[in-house]
């Protein structure tokens, strides 16, 4: 099944564990379990607990080291809850799905866990809405595929305020998963980096739109006026509304909520994107083999991931009948290289 009829199938379809485990949580992820792990936060900001449940949300290629934390809280008291794509049965107690959506499944799981099925009931009102805007059959007023064309042969830098970091690092994952794309996440102060970012290379605000996840903050409003006098283009893309009582009125999403809400959007996006640069939208082969390496599941040197033929999208070799006298011909000494 292609990714667009996946996530149109969505919204609705956690099949997972929903009763709460004993408080308090702690909440670690690695590998695939990352991203699930930081849209969660929200509702479970602790990081590791000495009683109640530690959470472990991993998947098979990162096992080792989710182990080690699963003992680690184990010893220190708490009782332990893994979740994970797959690897040993040992160290799996709740099974989720692999791949792009496994944030969708493992956040879910996550919330009821934790205590807030209130919250996961209400994200999944989200999603269902958004999903009724982007599927593919809307071609116009559809607000994925309009923000995609507005992506397309730009560099997106992603910005958000302090209590939504999980976006940034949601909307990179997915534009460079799903829709091929490098965005660069601004990170720390944003004022600082958008002021100074482009004085030395004016050129470089040139093909670059910024994007700013969720609500923007004072900060974020004053870093969108100095992006919009040296960027092509600022967007802000906000959390969807909820429909109030009976429909009328619109109420604001909670923080998981609305932040699980827009990594839907984005996936949306970014396949949409995808579809504009004529790729697919599913995961590259290297990754797959790669993580089976991670796994212990195949041989790392049959990867050939040091062989430039196999990760380059120009092989060496269709390059080296050019003649290096018209190359520097045509870009002098290197100095024009930014310009041309």
């Amino acid at each position: 099944m292609d990714l667009l009829s996946l996530l149109t199938r969505l919204p609705g379809s956690y099949a997972g564990p929903t009763q709460p485990e004993p408080g308090p949580h702690g909440l670690i992820g690695v590998g695939e379990g990352t991203l699930a792990a930081h849209l969660a936060a929200t509702l479970i900001p602790a990081t590791l607990t000495r009683t109640g449940t530690q959470f472990v949300v991993s998947s098979a290629d990162a096992q080792g080291a989710a182990r080690d934390y699963a003992d680690l809280a184990e010893v220190a008291g708490a009782g332990v809850r893994r979740i994970s794509t797959g690897g040993v049965p040992d160290d799996v107690d709740v099974l989720v799905p692999g791949g792009v959506l496994t944030a969708y499944h493992a956040a879910q799981y996550l919330a009821h866990a934790s205590g807030h099925a209130r919250e996961a009931a209400e994200a999944e009102a989200l999603l269902a809405t958004l999903r009724d805007q982007c599927l593919p059959e809307i071609l116009e007023g559809n607000p994925a595929r309009d923000l995609a064309w507005s992506l397309w042969g730009r560099t997106p830098l992603l910005l958000a305020a302090p209590d939504a970091e999980a976006l940034p690092h949601a909307w990179q994952s997915l534009l460079a998963r799903v829709g091929k794309t490098l965005a660069v996440p601004v990170l720390g102060d944003p004022l600082a980096v958008a002021t100074g970012a482009f004085e030395a290379q004016h050129e470089k605000g040139d093909a670059k739109v910024a994007l700013i996840l969720g609500d923007a903050d004072p900060a974020l409003h004053v870093v969108r006026e100095v992006l919009e006098s040296r960027i092509d283009e600022v967007l802000h893309v906000p959390f969807p509304q909820s429909a109030g009582p009976q429909g009328e009125g619109s109420t604001p999403p909670s923080g998981y909520a609305g932040s699980l809400a827009l990594w839907y959007f984005g996936a949306w996006v970014a396949a949409y994107l995808a579809e504009r640069y004529g790729v697919q939208p599913g995961d590259l082969p290297v990754l797959a083999r790669a993580q089976s390496a991670l796994a212990g599941e195949e041989d790392p040197d049959a990867l050939g991931l040091g062989r430039p033929e196999d990760v380059r999208r120009t092989r060496v070799e269709d390059v080296e009948d050019e003649s290096a006298g018209d190359f520097a011909d045509d870009f002098g000494d290197g100095a024009d290289l930014d310009e041309e």
